[in-house]
């Protein structure tokens, strides 16, 4: 059985988890409104949980305030139910079929809270790189013991999946201060 090291696969799956990461740094609400801050809200729909953007269409008509305007009229008291259980702590208020949804501004000590939150999501990001990158290696290891490629080969391509592995890692880490820094804007 031979088997081939694949570096693009590899280089995939790290990307895939940056790709994570800023869909979690989404999410995070800092002082301006994203249409990306209500992606994760379900709404009881037609007797199933469906997510809000299948249900209506958000926009974003200023700073501080986000517009969800409802297709089906029966459905607004679900979606402004929805939004106002969710854990982000908003306070909507129907309008006609639109549900508007002022962000207030974000206190010291929840801008902390948010930053936190944005270290244990870059953490998980560079966790799930460094297990893509463990596995590189065992595929190497593996490769080299049944002599499928030379001790030289797997040298030069471990530190090719070392050198992608730092580069992955350093994107997360700026696009972590990148978010800090917003966060923490006053």
């Amino acid at each position: 059985m031979s088997q081939e090291f694949d570096f693009d696969d590899l280089k995939r799956r790290m990307d895939g988890a940056v790709s994570a990461f800023k869909g979690d740094l989404g999410g995070l609400r800092t002082g301006r409104a994203s249409a990306s801050l209500l992606e994760p809200i379900t709404v009881d729909a037609y007797g199933s949980q469906m997510p809000i953007n299948q249900v209506a269409n958000i926009t974003v008509p200023e700073p501080r305030m986000l517009a969800v305007s409802v297709w089906d009229k029966s459905m607004v008291q679900a979606v402004e139910k929805a939004i106002r259980e969710s854990s982000l702590g908003l306070n909507p208020m129907t309008d006609g079929t639109t549900v508007r949804v002022p962000l207030p501004e974000l206190n010291e000590e929840r801008r902390r809270e948010l930053v936190k939150i944005a270290h244990q999501y870059a953490e998980n990001a560079r966790i799930a790189v460094r297990h893509v990158r463990r596995d590189g290696m065992e595929t190497l290891k593996r490769l080299e013991k049944d002599g499928e490629i030379s001790q030289d080969e797997s040298r030069d391509k471990a530190d090719d999946v070392q050198k992608q592995t730092d580069q992955t890692i350093a994107t997360i880490d700026s696009l972590l201060e990148e978010k800090e820094k917003e966060i923490m804007h006053v």
